[in-house]
Formats: structure tokens, C-alpha cells, sequence
């Protein structure tokens, strides 16, 4: 028999259902922006068939809308839906959308399969060299340029406020084009005109300085392969591949903006408290390489530096192959093209008819491109889904990145005879309609060589309630106390949700002593990440984990 005495720990708390949709401001470009009534030059572009379209061709049409728009942008992908209907229902009051695409890392190719995928009927153009981009004062993706009669500048902006960077709306509360649109179609002012766009930064050309130490055969493909090629490679999550320079080149002030503002990669931890096996933390000497490239221009220097190629796995990445496989949804799972898609929940009857101990887990998403994360849970025989309210059961996770490991040696989690297998799944959708069948793989152990019992548990506060207006709210929770001297600490994993600022962790220790474990000053509910302690840590028996987060 097993013993039972040592019963690490993987803390999920507090979970708290609450859901914010907040601004993420977007900092200023470098861009000239021609002032407001400013006009538009006229011009000449071509679609992905090499039809030609110019300005002058709808002289007699009242308003025209150019949409700056990029093909692997997720906002982008997510507005083109937007955009489509906005022209279906414009298109009799004379009103024409031209799509404009400047980016200099979209071929015509990748614009033909996005015009199919989204299903547009207005043109998609190509801007080379972003002259039109330029001559606008375009800076990112999606954002549209509204011009009256006389072709004068008189909306620029974002769409409307349902879609963000990690937030959506059910629906739009500021609908600021349609406004402009009404308006001038009515002989009226813009009373808005001019917001902020949220989205890509357009890949311009940049003046490239050759001489520069940095570039990106020399040192920026190491950071790649290192921090962020997992995600962006063909088929992945990420919404684009950074796997050449030619990937990369068009992203790089992109690039720069995401990393100045932490937001990739996708790493939370404050560096100075703990050492963790998933770390994704970017050092300052990464960051300043990254910046000094986009500074130089983003120059791709000698090839014969790259590094060799890394291989990445694809498929099961586990220690052999799976002893048993099961799919999440009976039949591959619809999700829609737009808005928000609430947790689906499945339920499996895995057959068991004995305990199972597994010692290594993993969830593979059938389309990594909608699948947010995915949690699996195991359900004794006779409990209520609803005691899965906290980490109870908890049995595998995956989160865009994550790299599944076993267990360490004579350690593993047990499934009772009898089990139901219950999946939690958050779907955000791209912009056109897509299917997911996702699967869990199992790898089961030899009772007789399982010396350990690796459980979950949560610190969960139940009682919240934020003040209103509150902008920084302080919340609290407490694990119960570790139950023997031989317990480990394997991981921990905060969640909070949209209202979530910060977290961290405290181990408060029999004798009176006390440790940060991990703490979060910037927490993102979008990335529901778990840190792996790098060695188990020993947790005395009474040893309190205390939880703080900020609202």
C-alpha cells in the first residue's frame, strides 16, 4: 500500500467569478497624424488578385471608409466581422469600405485567406510601403479613417469598444464610427472625432542601420527560441510565428511596445521571490536587446549566426506514450466567430473501475487558436459537480505555453473507482467560426511503486465585496495548515479574475517565521499561469499558506 503521509500541495485561491471590462491605453506613436478636415491625397491600390482600386473611382460616394487592417492581428481578425456589416448595412446610403492592408509581413497570399476566412465582401488592399498608412497617420490595426465627401479626414479611431486586449464585451457600449458615419450622412459635425485605437502596431518599414551590434541573427533569435517560439510557431496559440526574420521583422515595434509594457512574455512573477521551473521572465539584458534592435531599425545582420533550429513537440509530450486517451467533447465543439463565449463544462465516464494513479497528465486543444485554457477535474463517485468549486479534484491543467512534466519520481494523484472526468472550457473567439476536440492522455503507475500522494488544495475567500469605486482593495485567504512535517509545496497558482491588480503568497511557518513565495504585482487574468517550484519545498507541519490580493 501507498503511504499517504506526504501531500503536497498546489494552491488555486481565492477564485472569485467576477468579470470587469477596463481600458487598456494604448501609448502614443511616433506617427505625424494630419490634423482633423485634413485631405486625402488621391491614390491607387491593388487587391490580393491585382485589381486595381482607386479613390477617384467613387467620387459620387458620400463617405468613404478606409479600415487599416492586419491578417494575423487578433483584434483585427475579431473586427473584420464588425466591418462586414457595418457595410452590408451602409452600402445603399452610399457609403464604401475599402479594407487597407500596410503591413509589411502579410503577403498576398496570407490577405487572400483572410478575405476568404472572415468571408468579406468589401476590398482588402495592399499598401506598400504604407504610403497610404503614412499619409493618413494610420497606426494601427484595426482602425479606420472616415472621410466626408470632399475627402476630408473627419473620424479616426477605433471601431467601437466591444473588443480590447484581453477584454470583450457582450456588446459595444460606444459605437463611435457608426456615430460618424450617421452624422455625416445626416450633414451634420462629428461630435467624436477622434479615439484612441487599440490593436497591432501597422508593420511599417523602418530605416535599418546594418552597422548595429544588435541584430537579429546575432542575438534576437536566441531570445525568440528561448521566450516566445513555444506560443509563436505554425499552429500554435501565439496569433503569429516569430520562427524567421521575415516573421519577425514587420512585428518588431510590436514587439517592443509588448515587452516595455510586460505583457509578454506572458510572466507575472516578481523575480525576486522564488525560482520556478516554468520561468518566462524576461532579464533586463533581454529587454534591452530588444529594444536596441527596433531602435537600429530591426536589422537581420549575418545568417550565418542564427542558432541551430529547435524542435518542438507537436503532439503528446509525455514520458511514453499515453496508456489511455480521452476526448473532452464527443464530437468536435463549435465555437462562434465573435463575442463572448461563456465556460462550457463536459462530462466523461472514463470506465474506471479501479483506482488509477497517474503520474503524468496532459490536455492537448484540438485548435490551439481558440482555446484559451482548459481544466480537468476527477469526481468521486456520489460528489456534486459543485464541489469542484475550488481546487477539489483538481487533476491537469493547460494554459498557451505550457510544456507538460511528470511527477517526480514515487509521486502521483489518485482517481477513486467510479470517477467522472469534468472539463472546464474557456473559448475566445477570432473572428470566424471555428470547431475544437480536445484530449486528455493519462499515464498510469503500479500502485505497489507510488510512495506519495500529490493533492490540491485551495485558499479560497468566498465573502468578497469591493467597495465601490475602490481602486485597490485589499482580500484575503488562508490554506488550512499542512498536515506533517513531511509535506512538499509543488506549485501554486493565484486566480482572481478581471478585477484582479495582485497577488502573493506567504508561507507562515510553526515557529513564527515568514516567506514570500511567489508574488504577483500585475496580475492578468488572461494568462492562467501555475508556478512550478524548482525543488519541492519542505512545508512543517502547521506551515500556513497566506494569501493577499488586490481588487
Amino acid at each position: 500500500m501507498p503511504s499517504l503521509a506526504l501531500r503536497p500541495l498546489y494552491v488555486t485561491a481565492p477564485l472569485i467569478a467576477l468579470m470587469v471590462w477596463g481600458l487598456i491605453a494604448s501609448p502614443s506613436e511616433a506617427v505625424e497624424l494630419p490634423p482633423l478636415g485634413s485631405t486625402v491625397q488621391p491614390f491607387t491600390l491593388q487587391d490580393h488578385r491585382g485589381k486595381e482600386f482607386t479613390l477617384e473611382q467613387y467620387a459620387d460616394k458620400p463617405v468613404v471608409v478606409l479600415a487599416f487592417l492586419g491578417v494575423e492581428c487578433p483584434l483585427a481578425k475579431l473586427y473584420s466581422q464588425r466591418l462586414e456589416q457595418l457595410h452590408a448595412e451602409y452600402a445603399e446610403q452610399g457609403v464604401v469600405i475599402l479594407g487597407v492592408n500596410s503591413n509589411q509581413q502579410d503577403s498576398l497570399s496570407k490577405m487572400a485567406g483572410y478575405v476568404r476566412r472572415h468571408s468579406l465582401t468589401f476590398p482588402l488592399l495592399k499598401d506598400p510601403a504604407n504610403r497610404v498608412a503614412d499619409q493618413v497617420g494610420a497606426r494601427r490595426t484595426p482602425e479606420v479613417i472616415v472621410l466626408d465627401a470632399e475627402r476630408k479626414i473627419r473620424y479616426r479611431g477605433r471601431i467601437d469598444d466591444q473588443y480590447q486586449i484581453g477584454v470583450v464585451r457582450d456588446n459595444p457600449t460606444q459605437t463611435e464610427m457608426r456615430a460618424a458615419l450617421d452624422q455625416l450622412l445626416a450633414g451634420k459635425e462629428v461630435t467624436v472625432a477622434e479615439t484612441q485605437p487599440i490593436g497591432c502596431l501597422i508593420g511599417r518599414i523602418l530605416p535599418s542601420d546594418e552597422s548595429s551590434e544588435v541584430t537579429y541573427s546575432n542575438q534576437i533569435a536566441r531570445i525568440f527560441q528561448n521566450r516566445c517560439v513555444e506560443c509563436h510557431r505554425t499552429g500554435e496559440i501565439g496569433p503569429f510565428a516569430l520562427q524567421s526574420y521575415d516573421d519577425a521583422v514587420g512585428w518588431a515595434e510590436m514587439i517592443a511596445e509588448v515587452v516595455e509594457d510586460r505583457r509578454m512574455p506572458p510572466w507575472h512573477a516578481d523575480p525576486k521571490y522564488g525560482h520556478f521551473r516554468n520561468s518566462g521572465h524576461l532579464s533586463d539584458e533581454e529587454r534591452s536587446l530588444i529594444y536596441r534592435w527596433v531602435e537600429a531599425g530591426a536589422p537581420e545582420g549575418n545568417a550565418a549566426d542564427l542558432p541551430e533550429p529547435r524542435t518542438y513537440v507537436t503532439g503528446w509530450n509525455l514520458p511514453r506514450k499515453p496508456d489511455a486517451v480521452f476526448n473532452v467533447t464527443p464530437k468536435p465543439h463549435a465555437v462562434q466567430a465573435e463575442g463572448e463565449v461563456k465556460y462550457q463544462y463536459f462530462a466523461v465516464d472514463p470506465g474506471f473501475t479501479e483506482d488509477k494513479w497517474i503520474t503524468a497528465a496532459q490536455l492537448i486543444p484540438g485548435n490551439r487558436q481558440v482555446v484559451h485554457h482548459i481544466l480537468a477535474f476527477a469526481l468521486p463517485p456520489g460528489e456534486r459537480s459543485e464541489s469542484l468549486g475550488g481546487a477539489r479534484g483538481f487533476l491537469v491543467g493547460y494554459v498557451p505555453g505550457m510544456i507538460p512534466e511528470p511527477l517526480p519520481a514515487g509521486m502521483a494523484k489518485k482517481i477513486k473507482a467510479g470517477s467522472r472526468l469534468i472539463f472546464q472550457m474557456h473559448y475566445t473567439p477570432i473572428g470566424s467560426p471555428q470547431e475544437d476536440q480536445s484530449k486528455l492522455g493519462l499515464i498510469f503507475a503500479d500502485p505497489a511503486e507510488i510512495t506519495h500522494e500529490v493533492t490540491t488544495t485551495s485558499a479560497i475567500q468566498q465573502r468578497l465585496a469591493i467597495p465601490p469605486g475602490a481602486d485597490n482593495h485589499r482580500v484575503e485567504a488562508k490554506s488550512k495548515p499542512s498536515p506533517s512535517d513531511e509535506t512538499l509545496l509543488l506549485s501554486l497558482m493565484p486566480h482572481m479574475h478581471l478585477r484582479g491588480k495582485s497577488f502573493r503568497y506567504t508561507a507562515k511557518y510553526p515557529d513564527g517565521n515568514e516567506e514570500i513565495l511567489v508574488d504577483i504585482p500585475a496580475y492578468d487574468f488572461n494568462w492562467q499561469t501555475g508556478y512550478r517550484l524548482v525543488d519541492p519545498k519542505p512545508m512543517p507541519a502547521g506551515t500556513v499558506l497566506h494569501c493577499v490580493a488586490h481588487f
